[in-house]
């Protein structure tokens, strides 16, 4: 190459002129770096082919023992946005804009994307998850709050993704971690935002109809999610929490916590009830303000929450997805091999640093855990090891595990909690969900008689659609030429069309 020198320095001023146009980071030091690091990871992940797509890590989980032909070399939509989120909260809106229209192009008619798909937009896994429909909205809104939407016709792909999410919600074929039908707080989470955020660019019946949706909703999570008095809510001395997922066939019923549901990565199934499973994805409920951060019913689930899932580290604390959670190495530091031993999630710090900011909480034990849970060169993992070190396996405790690294999604969690703590407040929080839900009280509980009473106002009219109850007629209204159909039945899902665990993600 004659110009090999000249091709160098080009690329060099390309990346410093890139970092440059970051907002700039006010912490110093250490964090500053990483900061920079983050960034730079985030970049590197994105195609200069299909503009705006980036994978989900260039690293294949466990690959010394893997035979996985896509690893994490896949574009998923939430991880996208997620680090579309970060490119906003760094001030980098062109790439978040290019991200964007790329989700546009790859949507489907009804208004949903593919669970994953490659750079191109070719299939991989072909799951249906409720807040892949949601989360592109949260992405527009994003940046139309900044001013740097930058008049992309968005109308027509929020619409139909609206649509989408009330015909198929509230529940979720699969939930963010590809592997249980149902409720999820986290999936639920995204998708009332999304409705909120989306009735800006809809009209009339349509407009009226997703916020009625939304409302009923959220009024509705305590009655769907949280049980009371069970022998682990006694140990603990808390009146109940916010269980991991409802099934998808008892939503509603008196008795949903005593449903079976199925841990799929574990060699053994333990035969837990819902009840008796706990996750951390009622965190996104104070995150975007549709629960405020001392409210009982969190503060009960975060006390069995840090019971079942926090694992104190010498990097600092860590949690597990769900307790029971196989996706991870066996005992003895092997890979896993479609069964294993779930590990703590440095982003999942970085969620739970989310969550200490809204209560008012130091946030900077949270940055400095998940700083110190990386590599010698600062690259973030998707899991670490959290238990007794086995060097022949090269796992010690705090440290990166087999599992995917870097993770971008970690990556862009940690750029948004410290951009988070220095703006005060959760950056990617949507606008108008927070000042509906938070901003004029309605996201406050009360205890009634030993029942949760959600403060919305004014009640919702219609019914929830549950998919099992939901009718067969649609209401209509015009939007930019399209129909924006709200209620339809739909195809039963078919757990064959993707894998159960995220290792093959």
């Amino acid at each position: 190459m004659d110009n090999f020198e000249e091709e160098v320095e080009e690329n060099v001023q390309a990346w410093q002129d890139w970092l440059r146009e970051r907002r700039p980071a006010t912490f110093g030091g250490g964090i500053d770096d990483r900061l920079a690091l983050s960034a730079t990871v985030i970049k590197v992940h994105q195609d200069q082919t299909f503009r705006g797509a980036a994978i989900a890590s260039l690293s294949v989980p466990w690959g010394d023992t893997s035979t996985s032909r896509g690893g994490y070399h896949l574009v998923w939509p939430r991880d996208l946005v997620e680090t579309a989120g970060a490119l906003v909260a760094m001030g980098s809106f062109r790439d978040a804009r290019e991200v964007l229209r790329y989700l546009m192009a790859t949507q489907h008619q009804d208004g949903h994307w593919f669970q994953n798909q490659w750079l191109g937009g070719r299939p991989f896994w072909q799951g249906v998850q409720l807040d892949e429909a949601a989360f592109p909205i949260l992405l527009a809104a994003a940046l139309e709050s900044h001013g740097a939407l930058d008049d992309i016709p968005v109308k027509s792909m929020i619409a139909r993704a609206a649509g989408f999410i009330c015909r198929m919600g509230p529940t979720t074929d699969q939930d963010r971690w590809e592997e249980d039908s149902g409720l999820n707080m986290f999936t639920i989470a995204v998708a009332i935002s999304a409705l909120v955020e989306a009735a800006g660019h809809l009209d009339g019946a349509a407009k009226a109809h997703v916020l009625r949706v939304a409302d009923h909703w959220n009024a509705k999570l305590e009655d769907w999610a949280f049980v009371r008095g069970t022998p682990l809510a006694d140990q603990l001395g808390v009146k109940g929490y916010f269980i991991r997922t409802v099934p998808l066939d008892v939503l509603g019923t008196a008795n949903a916590g005593a449903a079976p549901v199925v841990i799929k990565n574990l060699s053994q199934d333990p035969n837990l009830p819902a009840s008796g499973q706990v996750s951390t994805d009622c965190l996104q409920l104070v995150r975007y303000g549709l629960r405020a951060a001392d409210n009982p019913f969190i503060t009960d689930t975060i006390a069995v929450m840090d019971h079942l899932l926090k694992t104190d580290t010498p990097a600092g604390p860590v949690w597990h997805r769900y307790n029971d959670d196989g996706y991870g190495e066996h005992a003895d530091g092997s890979g896993f091999d479609g069964a294993g031993h779930g590990r703590g999630w440095p982003l999942l710090t970085g969620e739970r640093g989310h969550y200490a900011l809204c209560a008012g909480e130091d946030v900077m034990p949270y940055i400095e855990a998940m700083m110190a849970m990386s590599n010698e060169v600062g690259l973030m993992p998707e899991q670490v090891w959290d238990s007794d070190p086995i060097p022949a396996h090269g796992l010690y405790p705090g440290k990166p595990s087999g599992s995917a690294m870097p993770l971008v999604w970690t990556h862009a969690e940690f750029a948004k909690l410290c951009h988070s703590l220095a703006a005060g407040r959760p950056v990617d929080r949507p606008q108008a969900a927070w000042a509906r839900y938070h901003a004029s009280g309605r996201s406050s509980i009360t205890r009634s008689g030993g029942r949760a009473t959600a403060q919305t106002g004014s009640q919702p009219t219609g019914r929830c659609m549950s998919r099992s109850r939901r009718p067969h007629s649609s209401i209509s209204a015009s939007t930019a030429g399209a129909t924006f159909a709200t209620s339809i039945p739909r195809t039963p899902f078919s757990e064959s069309t993707s894998p159960s665990c995220r290792q093959t993600r």
